[in-house]
Formats: structure tokens, sequence, C-alpha cells
């Protein structure tokens, strides 16, 4: 263990921000993410950048850390990245470790799938980590803040379970977190508003032509089995195609809807 993984543990061993304080910092994060990206348009953003989430990063280690998880990590590089196609965790920290000491690196992942599925209208009320956000700067705050506990685990005690007492003191005392878990809408939920589920029978229109079939899987799209003597064989002895439909693109047949 270095000296500055020492320091970092001995930091977050003791920590415990006041919730007013909390507020502060969080805040004064928020307004730098929106004043300095040329990439959100707004706190309900419609395009987000990788560089927003390392400037989230390095913000809350500088407020809430002293800086402690980038010296924690010296030359151990640390990557930012988004995923359109994460549709169940909200954000994850990896660790890439060959055979070897040389070549470590951890990688920060972000949910833009559920973020952009998330604060549309008419939709519920939405919390991440236990705390209500309203927007999806927020939501993203909050899920960066989850993977930060993570990595410092990591780096202290080399393994990490957001549902174990050490990580959920830890995001308690850091950052006032009470849940380990996200509210965020999934794809699963965003079909089940439009009457669309795993059997439903459904229509949608492709190259101009409207086909039928049953969802067969849904994901950030709805996986469609449509009954096709060109398709595979599937157990019931019928042969089919499978279309891969954005969920906005299909229509419940009548008499099956959810």
């Amino acid at each position: 263990m270095t000296d500055a993984v020492r320091d970092l543990a001995q930091l977050v061993e003791t920590i415990h921000v006041a919730p007013q304080e909390r507020a502060s910092r969080a805040r004064a994060i928020y307004e730098s993410a929106l004043h300095e990206s040329p990439y959100l348009d707004g706190p309900n953003f419609n395009a987000v950048h990788p560089d927003d989430v390392r400037t989230i990063f390095d913000k809350s280690d500088e407020l809430f850390f002293e800086g402690g998880i980038r010296r924690a990590l010296g030359l151990v590089p640390l990557e930012f990245r988004l995923s359109p196609r994460m549709t169940s965790a909200g954000g994850k920290m990896t660790l890439y470790s060959p055979p070897g000491a040389l070549g470590r690196r951890f990688q920060l992942t972000v949910s833009t799938a559920l973020l952009f599925q998330t604060f549309r209208e008419d939709q519920r009320q939405i919390t991440v980590t236990g705390l209500p956000c309203s927007d999806r700067l927020q939501a993203m705050q909050r899920i960066i803040e989850h993977e930060m506990v993570h990595l410092i685990e990591i780096l202290i005690w080399h393994d990490s379970r957001c549902a174990g007492g050490r990580f959920q003191s830890m995001a308690r005392r850091c950052f006032g977190h009470t849940d380990h878990r996200h509210q965020l809408i999934t794809p699963r939920e965003a079909a089940h508003k439009l009457g669309v589920r795993v059997g439903s029978r459904v229509r949608f229109l492709y190259e101009g032509r409207t086909y039928e079939g049953r969802v067969n899987r849904v994901t950030k799209r709805a996986t469609v089995l449509v009954e096709d003597a060109r398709g595979v064989e599937f157990s019931d002895g019928k042969q089919y195609l499978k279309y891969y439909v954005p969920l906005a693109m299909l229509e419940p047949v009548d008499g099956d809807r959810v």
C-alpha cells in the first residue's frame, strides 16, 4: 500500500460531511459541469461527452476527498466511457488487470441508455442512490459518486460490494446516499408504459411495410419475432425472422395490450 493509498484510507475511514456542506459541494460541482462543458446544453442535456464524466469525477475528488483518489491512482490510468447499451446498471467501475503489474487500468462507465430514457414528460419521481433527482445531470452525479466509492474500496481493500456495510457507510458519510440502487426508467418499464412486454403481439413499420410479430426480448430495443419461411426454426416448429425495433415504433395489436 502506497503512502497515497494510506492517506486516502485514513480520510475515508473518518470522513463525515454535514448535510448542508454536502449539498453546497454537490451544487458547486453541478454548476461547474454546466458552465465548463461545451457539450451539455442544460440540466436535462441532450448530448453528453466522456469529458463531462471526467469533470464531475475530478471536481468531486477535489471537493470531497482533497484530490486523494487521483493521488492514490498515481500512474494507473482511469478512463471514462458512456454506454448506450447498458440498460440495467446506471454505471460501472471496471478494473482491467492483465497478468503482472504492468497495464493495470480502471474504466468508469455511465449508462446513457438509462439517462436519456429518463426525465421525460409525465414520468414518476426519480431517485438515484436513494436521493431524489430532478434532471439528468443530478442523476449522473449520483451515479459517478457511487462508482467513486467502488474505486476507493478497490484501491484500498482490493474488492468492492455496494451491498456491503463498509460501502454503504462510506457512501452515506461522504455523499449522503441512502441506497445503492437507482430508480431510473429502464427500457422494460418504458415498454410496459407503451403497452408492450415480452410475449406481446405488436406491429411496426419497416421499409414501407407493416409487420406483425411477438416480442421476444426487451432491452434498448425490442426483439420481435415475425413468422417467415426464410427464418430460423424455433422450438414451436415455426420459422421466424428477428427484427430489432425501437420501442417508440411498436404498436400493440388490439386485444394484446398490457
